[in-house]
């Protein structure tokens, strides 16, 4: 008892020096990309660059980076199955290709780069203190949630985050104390750096009267909007998961000479660029480059997102994404939510704000099947008066997402049988069954085995 207690402690020690220096990069790297981001909203020749910005990434990881261009999975891998270890000139490598992303333009995220410092930097600090398994395991999931809590100022997110996507089904308690901790404390050291992150409002909306409405604590039509909306979120979630995968999957295997694959990425967003005549899409859409532009807090706005906003930053990204730029999925799925959620409510005559909002958590949890870090972000971002719909909405959207996410290495440990057998019931396996002809029949190839046996 007393061995395990100092155990514990002593994990909860340990996260503190990692959590700090993840805290700072995550500073200096969120400094350098808004530096970037606005330094080519002035420069705006830069985005005919990045065809050779793309070679650039792809020399970098093919000389220097090796094994780290596997990116979050990679972290991932090590903890299910320690021994490949994490690099730690991951950490630089991806900040400064993140960097470069943006600064030409690419459209990708940040999430992926704050991980995988969190991770490379745990790494560091486990072989320095040469420890087993276990502890190893704890802590690098304790550097997930250091990263993940401090690029989007949601510490409790961050360390449910870290343990719940690990594997699609179950989660381990074990380590969720430092990942608390070390999410708290990395938050908290970017604001000590001078760093602060995009707020967020709901609007105030007034509930309808009608003649059930004294009986009943919660809105019944909005309930049933919201949850018509979150299906919505949980296909546009499966979508932008295949076709980033999908678009890697058909860059690999066209390409024999590698590093053409980012430069075809890179024309095809210019392109895209010019055919549709505006650079909202590009980047990490947060900042307007000029006024009236889409980005994610306009969404909040009635008006504030054109009717194909998300299809357009669902193209975009996975382009990006899917030839090999860098960055993260994670604030471009923002982005597709709150530009759905915008155009939903229009069509379904609900609050802009409110579905912006569920949009924006609601698309992410389908995309990393993490609906309950998703939900406690919404309180976090949002604030707690609307945490129910946030839980609908994550939660359904997860439910019709397929499980088709964005990590690779995320594991599914088969929990959503109801036999002792382990044989998937017949309504889930027809359900995935629909969803392999359909993603199949336009082109979207899935592994029937993983369809009949989820």
């Amino acid at each position: 008892m007393i061995l395990t207690f100092k155990k514990r402690v002593l994990q909860i020690l340990l996260t503190l020096p990692v959590s700090i220096v993840t805290g700072s990069m995550v500073a200096l790297f969120l400094s350098l990309l808004n530096a970037a981001i606005h330094y080519r909203f002035q420069h705006k020749w830069l985005l005919f660059i990045l065809p050779v910005a793309g070679i650039l990434i792809y020399l970098i990881y093919y000389y220097i980076g090796k094994n780290t261009g596997k990116g979050n999975n990679l972290i991932l891998e090590e903890i299910h199955q320690p021994g490949g270890g994490v690099p730690v000139k991951m950490a630089p490598i991806i900040l400064l290709t993140t960097v470069i992303t943006h600064l030409f333009g690419g459209s990708a995220g940040r999430e992926g780069t704050a991980v995988q410092i969190g991770g490379s930097i745990a790494a560091l600090f486990s072989n320095w203190f040469k420890l087993l398994a276990d502890d190893r395991r704890i802590l690098l999931t304790a550097g997930i949630a250091a990263g993940f809590g401090a690029v989007f100022g949601t510490p409790v997110t961050g360390a449910i985050f870290a343990i719940e996507v690990l594997t699609l089904g179950r989660m381990k308690y074990d380590a969720v104390i430092p990942a608390l901790a070390a999410s708290y404390v990395a938050d908290q050291t970017v604001s000590l750096w001078g760093i602060h992150h995009t707020a967020y409002h709901i609007d105030i909306f007034p509930l309808p009267t009608y003649f059930l409405s004294s009986y009943l604590p919660i809105d019944v039509l909005l309930t049933v909007k919201i949850m018509i909306a979150a299906l919505a979120f949980g296909l546009v979630s499966m979508f932008f998961a295949m076709l980033t995968h999908k678009i890697k999957s058909i860059s690999e295997s066209v390409f024999k000479i590698k590093w053409l694959i980012p430069v075809t990425g890179g024309l095809l967003i210019i392109g895209l660029t010019y055919l549709i005549g505006i650079p909202d899409y590009l980047s990490l859409g947060i900042d307007p480059e000029y006024a009236g532009a889409t980005t994610i807090p306009s969404a909040f706005h009635t008006g504030g997102s054109a009717q194909w906003s998300w299809l357009w930053k669902t193209v975009y990204t996975a382009i990006t994404l899917g030839t090999g730029f860098k960055g993260g999925e994670v604030t471009p799925l923002f982005y597709i939510g709150a530009t759905l959620g915008n155009t939903l409510s229009v069509l379904l005559n609900a609050p802009v704000s409110l579905f912006a909002a569920l949009g924006f958590i609601a698309v992410f949890a389908g995309a990393t099947n993490t609906p309950l870090a998703c939900t406690v972000m919404g309180a976090e971002l949002f604030g707690p008066e609307y945490v129910l719909f946030f839980a609908i909405a994550c939660f359904t959207a997860y439910y019709f997402s397929g499980h088709t996410g964005i990590y690779a290495a995320q594991k599914n440990m088969r929990e959503f049988t109801l036999s002792p057998t382990g044989q998937s019931s017949r309504w889930k396996v027809r359900i995935r069954q629909y969803s392999y002809h359909k993603f199949n029949k336009y082109g979207f190839s899935l592994n029937k085995e993983s369809i009949n046996n989820p």
